[in-house]
């Protein structure tokens, strides 16, 4: 009989899957949906439109409403332009720390979770142990979504669910919605000698940024503020500007890419629309001499906060589960969480192994006690489930 995988061996083979954003997780879903089979679990793909890539959720226990959903991406960054100090796609250790990328953010989880879903399947459950595994998180929640569209109009829907990014194993109940968006500025090309002649659209885009600025001094100084934050308040942020050809040619393109993230009770719909009226107090004027002058606002992608009561079930729960009496806390980074209570009305909040602190830079890694937390904290869940909720 085959030894049943423990959660440093499942993570050791998610940590040798290179699942980059935007690039193929069908190995490592390949290899879950193996993991799943042998013990007799049933499971369910959302593909992405182009196939390589896909969500998997699968369910131990009765096909009934009710249960937990365990939630968690499959997804990492990249590593490209780090000076890592071992294989990032190797997992090692060292000094209880075990290396690799995705160890914290966040495989550490999935593969505990995996484990825990393999031991749940030799028990009888009341209550059903849902996994919820994701693509292409990182880039902005994009691939949970056709996934949720299935739990939409299926037979069954979850009650809570556990979102298991890394929080050091305290309860977090909240996070920031954003909001991704672009702005093209368009000017008028010409020889850079008769540069007054033409409309410099790098200039139009440094306008902009000047008017970005503005709002989140307004939003730092006299916005709504939620203290449960790191940084208590709104914030606007330009992550990339872009245009110009040569130098000797004045620019005509000019693209900047920034978002919102929001504290709830601040409509990020409101501070675009403000954002247009800056943008087009900037061209109006420009216009009788050059008719072509706009600055235009796109919005790329968007996901909402997550807002979760102190005194909701799956707080009850989680306090239940890893007999923390911590207070609640809200992270500053966002997850799939606020489309499961958005979408499908799920109680949810964000409790993992692991802190971000470590996430997203070289030698990524995750302590050896924060997994065994995380092992601990699922088996009462699976013991909780067993008796019923």
């Amino acid at each position: 009989m085959a030894t049943e995988p423990t959660t440093l061996d499942i993570l050791e083979r998610l940590i040798g899957f290179a699942t980059i954003s935007r690039q193929s997780n069908r190995e490592l879903i390949g290899y879950v949906t193996g993991l799943l089979d042998g013990a007799g679990i049933g499971w369910d793909l959302a593909e992405s439109p182009d196939g390589t890539r896909a969500n998997l959720f699968a369910t131990v226990g009765p096909a009934t409403d009710g249960g937990v959903v365990l939630s968690g991406h499959t997804d990492v960054v990249p590593v490209e332009g780090q000076a890592w100090s071992r294989d990032p796609f190797a997992l090692s250790e060292r000094d209880g720390r075990y290396y690799g990328r995705g160890t914290t953010d966040m495989k550490g989880f999935l593969a505990s979770a995996l484990a825990t879903a393999l031991r749940a399947a030799r028990q009888e459950l009341k209550t059903p142990l849902h996994l919820a595994l994701s693509y292409d998180e990182e880039i902005g929640c994009v691939g949970v979504r056709s996934l949720i569209d299935r739990l939409e109009t299926g037979k069954v829907r979850p009650a809570l669910c556990i979102v298991g990014e890394p929080t050091g194993m305290r309860i977090a109940t909240g996070h920031k919605g954003k909001v991704a968006l672009r702005a093209c500025c368009t000017g008028r090309s010409g020889h850079s000698a008769l540069a007054p002649l033409a409309l410099n659209a790098l200039h139009l885009g440094a306008d902009f940024l000047g008017r970005l600025r503005e709002r989140q001094r307004l939003l730092a100084e006299t916005g709504r503020r939620d203290d449960q934050y790191e940084i208590p308040y709104t914030t606007l942020h330009a992550g990339r500007m872009s245009g110009g050809q040569a130098l000797n040619i004045v620019p005509e393109c000019c693209e900047i890419e920034f978002e919102i993230r929001n504290i709830v009770g601040d409509d990020p719909e409101a501070i675009v629309a403000g954002l247009k009226e800056d943008a087009e107090a900037i061209v109006a004027p420009l216009r009788p001499a050059f008719p072509e002058a706009a600055i235009a606002i796109d919005e790329v992608n968007a996901y909402p906060g997550l807002e979760t009561p102190a005194d909701s079930p799956v707080v009850a729960l989680l306090r239940l589960i890893t007999q923390s009496r911590e207070p609640t806390f809200k992270v500053a980074f966002g997850t799939e969480g606020g489309l499961f209570q958005d979408r499908l009305g799920l109680a949810t909040a964000v409790c993992g192994p692991g802190f971000m602190a470590q996430g997203h830079k070289p030698d990524e890694y995750i302590d050896a006690g924060q997994l065994g937390r995380c092992d601990a904290m699922l088996a009462a869940l699976v013991d909780r489930l067993a008796v019923g909720l």
